[in-house]
């Protein structure tokens, strides 16, 4: 077993083990009790993770579609006597529909028109199940006893023992979606929905996918919460318990399976361990002295300004004293318990799991991933070999008569664009002349206002980013657009995306299918990092990396999709020298390897080095295009950049220079 194995089954096991024997010390019910309603909390939190920490929506619902899974099992059971083998299935997949529900027309929306979408939503569930009274006893609740297994009903410690198996089993399943390549299109999402969509990951689909996951272990949570509770009322899901269950992932952890343990903890045993004073003094000088010596340790070591160490030390150690001072707790119970909570929020941005792992981090830095480097060894220029040559010369891809119009301005009028097959096709022009527009219209981010364009004989405009992507057409961007929080080699497996068949129920059960294809599109993001010279940077943050490496990274990204297209938008922008010379000797190889590129460039050095044919616009109109030498000569070309009259400088071998705009052509042409 691998060391990174090892550290992922070994936390597993461990908790395994101390939920198996936690009965045997934990004898009194309502502590059991406790812990049994973190664990219910947790498999809900497990899936609103992946809608809050990996695709960045905020969903005040969740409370609504807990209460959806408690109903149907209520429902299933006091109106037709269903068991749990039936009603626990059938709550996860009524959550699971009505997440879809919610979700199909909610997430056309984003940021705080979404809150109050699912905020409406659980408001009018709740009213619903208040109401409904023919099926739902209205607020009189509902009766609901233990599950009944072979004729025996199950005792508190067995129903324990049922939720910890089923919160393990939520665990690992999440943990194998949010690790597969579903975890990585889910997280793009967030970082940057443009790139998603060009990187074939289609944004919708996988916000709704994601939010039908949450959906479904909601359900399940639910469905487990009234055999727990054996009772359940309208009053229970309110917008309250919503509010909860975001602080819960906050608190803990997103993007962790740690996170939502830790926060169920949280919300669930600290009110009632504040309902004693005695107990909450020795958790408040605990947390003064354990903050007491950090604070020391990041003072030292100079990790932390000390204005930001000094306060919450402080604020800690006031709680301590403070704790000495009351003599009864119940009327600043509550009080004590937000100021908590938004001090966690507040200073633990990522979390209790997040603060631990940054303090472990500056402690015991990580190893490099030596697994990496031979994979990288073994695969060294695999993707290029893999890349089937093009034969040149035929028209891949034309742009008709587009126009591209925003209000009145017309940001491309009437633009033909004819880009042939195995060329360097360089587009140039001053600020504001309509390039970057152009490429947006060719890879579908702007429908065209008129016009169309074709690619490979197909009319392509008019269709989806994504389906775009699919097609052939790979893009970066003028302003980086990485998956910041990912590696090098997850943003790549992103661009890969499309290289797996492998659904869901593959993913879950790890089939032969699904790890045949991790291990190959793993193998072949090695080789394309080694391809753009990033090899050594694979286990990397993308947001990390240095500003040039970060372009080749994009560079790299796109490469994962395989494209018989690739459109480079100012490659080149804030790079040094050193950088320039190594993105000119990648899209040299690029070309070499049967790829046709389209450069948007205002380095002049890189356009005229390498490019075959060069397009020029201005205003959003083509005013010249032609041999990178005869577009230098042009008048029109010279006016538009420069705008005066110009002899032109003969001299054939410009120097390298790293300028834009009208600047960029003083390296081929003088004023007169």
């Amino acid at each position: 077993m691998n060391q990174k194995l090892l550290k992922e089954v070994l936390p597993f096991a461990v908790g395994v083990l101390v939920l198996a024997v936690l009965p045997l010390f934990v004898t009194n019910p309502y502590y059991l009790h406790l812990v049994e309603t973190i664990l219910i909390y947790a498999i809900l939190l497990f899936g609103l993770d992946i809608v809050v920490g990996y695709t960045g929506q905020v969903s005040l619902g969740h409370a609504a579609l807990f209460g959806i899974g408690s109903y149907t099992t209520g429902v299933l059971y006091f109106k037709l006597g269903l068991p749990f083998l039936i009603a626990a299935p059938a709550s996860l997949a009524v959550t699971a529909l009505f997440g879809a529900i919610l979700a199909l027309p909610a997430l056309r929306v984003t940021g705080p028109y979404l809150a109050m979408v699912t905020l409406a939503f659980g408001t009018i569930v709740q009213i619903l199940i208040n109401e409904m009274t023919f099926l739902t006893d209205g607020p009189m609740g509902i009766k609901v006893p233990k599950p009944t297994f072979g004729g025996a009903r199950l005792n508190e410690v067995e129903y324990f023992y049922l939720v910890a198996v089923l919160m393990a089993f939520s665990l690992v399943v999440v943990n194998r979606i949010l690790k597969s390549h579903l975890g990585r299109a889910f997280q793009a999402l967030r970082d940057s929905p443009i790139a998603s969509d060009c990187m074939g990951v289609s944004v919708y689909r996988y916000k709704v996918f994601a939010f039908v996951i949450s959906a479904a272990l909601a359900g399940l949570a639910g469905s487990l919460y009234a055999y727990s509770e054996e009772y359940i009322s309208p009053n229970t899901y309110n917008f309250e318990l919503t509010i909860l269950f975001l602080l819960a992932v906050i608190m803990g952890g997103r993007k962790t399976r740690s996170g939502p343990l830790i926060g169920a903890a949280i919300v669930v045993l600290l009110p009632s361990l504040l309902s004693d004073i005695e107990l909450f003094r020795i958790i408040a000088i605990t947390a003064a002295v354990a903050a007491v010596l950090t604070g020391t340790y990041l003072l030292l070591g100079k990790h932390r300004a000390p204005r930001d160490v000094l306060v919450p030390v402080f604020a800690l150690v006031a709680m301590g004293i403070f704790s000495y001072q009351l003599e009864n707790i119940t009327d600043w119970r509550l009080t004590i318990f937000g100021l908590m909570t938004l001090f966690v929020v507040y200073y633990l941005q990522d979390g209790v799991v997040g603060f631990v792992r940054n303090l472990i981090g500056k402690m015991w830095p990580k190893d490099r991933n030596v697994a990496q480097d031979e994979v990288v060894g073994e695969q060294k220029n695999a993707w290029a070999a893999a890349v089937p040559a093009t034969a040149g010369g035929g028209i891949l891809l034309a742009a008709k008569q587009v126009l591209m119009q925003f209000g009145g301005l017309k940001a491309l009028n009437l633009v033909d664009l004819n880009i042939a097959q195995g060329s360097v096709h360089g587009l140039i022009g001053p600020n504001g002349s309509g390039k970057s527009t152009m490429m947006n219209v060719l890879t579908g981010i702007y429908p065209p206002s008129g016009g169309e364009v074709a690619f490979d004989g197909k009319r392509i405009s008019g269709s989806t980013p994504s389906a775009i992507a699919l097609g052939g057409i790979a893009r970066t961007f003028q302003n980086v657009q990485l998956f910041g929080e990912m590696t090098a080699t997850e943003n790549v497996l992103v661009g890969l995306h499309h290289t797996f068949a492998s659904n869901i129920g593959d993913v879950m059960l790890h089939t032969p299918r699904y790890r045949r294809e991790e291990e190959a599109a793993r193998a072949l993001a090695a080789s394309i990092l080694q391809f753009v010279g990033l090899g050594d940077l694979a286990d990397e943050e993308a947001r990390n990396l240095p500003y040039g490496k970060q372009r080749l990274l994009e560079i790299g990204r796109a490469l994962g999709l395989n494209p018989t297209l690739l459109l480079l938008d100012e490659p080149a922008a804030g790079l040094t020298t050193p950088d320039i010379k190594e993105l000119i000797a990648i899209i040299r190889k690029i070309r070499q390897a049967g790829i046709t590129i389209v450069l948007i460039e205002h380095h002049m050095d890189v356009v005229m080095s390498i490019c075959d044919t060069v397009t020029v616009l201005d205003f959003g109109q083509k005013i010249a295009e032609g041999k990178p030498a005869a577009v230098q000569a042009d008048e029109k070309v010279i006016e538009a950049y420069l705008g005066g009259s110009v002899a032109v400088e003969t001299a054939p071998a410009p120097a390298l220079v790293a300028v834009g705009g009208a600047s960029g052509f003083n390296a081929i042409v003088k004023e007169s």
